[in-house]
């Protein structure tokens, strides 16, 4: 049962950093096919990788890890036109001004961001890689960003490894 549930906070880590991989399936396939594993353990370990994967995003949205250099070197090389490149200085003022103005909006009244980012965390709408970037730019608090991911991610995978176990018994009535 803990090689399970190991695996299940490995899969979510990796399914937050890279995301081509839906935890959700694997959480489902994981219930259905080793029924014994507790429902709550299962979505403890989904939730704790899936932070701790989100955590790697929200860091560098805010500053404090820095992105590898070829990454740099890439996103800075000179390869496009002038016109092109004025065309981009014009998008990133204006994106600039408007992540401003967000920024300060969330400072006035950080109870904005956190209440975002619960609702994304619960029900992945709006998507939960947006709203980690958008709290790491507008330098949520890593206590509130912590707490309030924790809980969201944890009562969503709660609820999607005690689905069917749920319907199953809905169903021999």
């Amino acid at each position: 049962m803990f090689g399970w549930l190991l695996l299940t906070l490995g899969i979510a880590f990796g399914s937050a950093v890279i995301p081509f991989f839906s935890i959700e399936v694997f959480v489902i396939g994981l219930v259905t096919s080793k029924p014994g594993i507790p429902w709550a353990a299962i979505g403890a370990a989904a939730a704790l990788g899936q932070v701790a994967g989100k955590l790697l995003y929200f860091l560098a949205a805010r500053g404090s890890i820095r992105l590898p250099r070829f990454l740099h070197e890439r996103l800075h090389r000179e390869r496009r036109s002038t016109r092109w490149r004025e065309f981009l200085r014009a998008k990133t003022k204006w994106l600039k001004a408007r992540l401003d103005a967000l920024r300060e909006r969330c400072v006035r009244n950080p109870l904005w961001m956190n209440g975002t980012y619960g609702v994304s965390a619960l029900i992945g709408l709006p998507p939960l890689m947006a709203t980690t970037l958008l709290a790491g730019l507008v330098r949520m608090r890593l206590s509130a960003f912590l707490v309030t991911g924790l809980a969201g991610r944890l009562v969503r995978f709660s609820v999607l490894a005690a689905s069917p176990a749920l319907f199953t018994q809905w169903l021999q009535f």
